[in-house]
């Protein structure tokens, strides 16, 4: 199950609801999806999801696990997603 929606989206994500937004959406989608076919990328969301099915919340949405300050920890998806957005713009 996916998480819930932030009640308090940000910018980037207000953007992409409007019908402004809409073509760079789609551009996004296409770039992230080649991201995260790489071997990479499916070795790290293995590590979290094992943890998650060891902490017995996979798949039951709610927080995320991140890496944290060289350990994983559980933290709000909104938080966890934006850490790290100003460095890589």
């Amino acid at each position: 199950m996916a998480p819930r929606r932030a009640k308090n989206p940000g910018k980037t994500s207000r953007y992409y609801q409007s019908a402004k937004g809409r073509k760079s959406y789609e551009k996004q989608k296409k770039k992230q999806k080649k991201i995260n076919s790489t071997a990479a990328k499916r070795k790290y969301r293995k590590i979290l999801s094992r943890r998650r099915r060891k902490l017995g919340i996979m798949g039951k949405g709610g927080k995320d696990v991140s890496h944290k300050g060289n350990r994983l920890t559980l933290e709000i998806p909104k938080k966890n997603r934006a850490r790290g957005g100003a460095k890589r713009k």
